[in-house]
């Protein structure tokens, strides 16, 4: 297992893949394949989990968020939702309140003003639905 910061900078550079390979509308493996070194192990696990379950994660996504729609979100939200919603969901290691707490610290660093209440008020849904 990786130490807090390894996870944190894992987290933050599989937002930024996620971002490229929704804005670029290619597949994971294709804009891994691209790259000029891989990522760390923890980020690869996040992304590819997320495209592989993401039907799944925005079924929650839209279940769980009042009066929005997936695609209605700031697209720097909407992936942070959707990897964090990964970890909540299939990384079930991963402690549920570390998994709120850094969607949150990387909507403050990335996204809008309001960013961060709403990414924590909706995977706090999401959690009592996958986390009992």
């Amino acid at each position: 297992m990786t130490s807090t910061s390894t996870r944190r900078e894992a987290r933050e550079r599989a937002l930024l893949l996620a971002y490229e390979r929704e804005v670029r509308g290619v597949s994971v493996a294709d804009l891994l394949a691209a790259l000029p070194a891989p990522p760390d192990e923890y980020a690869r696990r996040l992304v590819e989990g997320m495209e592989e379950h993401l039907d799944e994660i925005d079924a929650l996504l839209e279940e769980f968020s009042e009066r929005w729609s997936v695609e209605r979100m700031p697209v720097v939200d909407r992936t942070l939702l959707r990897l964090a919603a990964f970890e909540l969901g299939w990384e079930p290691d991963v402690p549920l309140a570390v998994v709120v707490d850094e969607a949150v610290e990387l909507a403050k660093q990335y996204s809008t003003g309001d960013s961060p209440r709403f990414v924590n008020g909706l995977l706090s849904r999401i959690a009592k639905e996958l986390r009992p």
